[in-house]
């Protein structure tokens, strides 16, 4: 498992990332707050450890930023103990809080939780095929570096198939998703927004070759 480490204390950074080295961990490190940013678009961690104190941008603001493309679980570990800053950083998208100074053991312990809860999956920030890149930070699509316009349900479809490029997104998934309800039926919705995608963003609509169907089950999004 992949952790970025968003901290500006040198010391904590070093002592963590030897320990949490030797307990498996594949540990990358940000001193700032925008590096931290950086980091989570580029090195695809599986969890964000993050303080909130941070020069640059605060905790709060890279929370904020990174989830409005990702779910990546973020725990904030904060000498702050006021309530309110708990409150603030787990209103904004934190997944837990650990107040320093903490013992290792917790901090494992609550990592390993994490990864039981979501599989250890991070999701893609930045997804590339043929002539087209979708940034999920952005909020854009681009196809031979041109601006695609998209509808917001069309934007909402291809985000959500673009979480997990190559896995199978079912039907049941994507109407839950886009209209919030598992009763709503599919009555040629997704076939029509699946073909407008289509018409946008791949080479020759009628045979495509990234967003595919699968028969009886749902859609994919294939980047290759």
């Amino acid at each position: 498992m992949r952790i970025l480490l968003a901290d500006d204390d040198p010391q904590l950074v070093r002592a963590l990332r030897i320990t949490l080295g030797a307990h498996g961990y594949d540990v990358v490190t940000a001193a700032d707050g925008a590096a931290a940013i950086a980091a989570a678009a580029s090195e695809h961690p599986d969890v964000i450890v993050l303080d909130l104190g941070m020069p640059r941008l605060d905790g709060v603001a890279v929370i904020e930023a990174v989830r409005g493309w990702s779910d990546i679980p973020i725990i904030v570990v904060s000498g702050r103990t006021g309530s309110a800053d708990k409150v603030t950083a787990l209103d904004a998208g934190a997944d837990d809080y650990v107040t320093k100074p903490f013992q290792i053991d917790e901090l494992l312990a609550r990592l390993r939780a994490l990864a039981r809860r979501t599989g250890g999956a991070a999701s893609v920030p930045l997804v590339r095929f043929a002539d087209v890149e979708i940034d999920r930070a952005a909020k854009t699509v681009t196809r031979a570096g041109e601006r695609v316009h998209l509808t917001p349900t069309e934007w909402r479809m291809l985000d959500f198939l673009a979480r997990s490029p190559g896995a199978l997104v079912t039907r049941h998934d994507l109407l839950k998703e886009l209209w919030g309800t598992e009763q709503v039926s599919d009555t040629g919705y997704l076939r029509l927004y699946v073909s407008q995608l289509r018409k946008k963003l791949e080479a020759d609509p009628a045979h495509p070759a990234h967003l595919l169907t699968e028969a009886g089950m749902g859609y994919r999004l294939v980047a290759s």
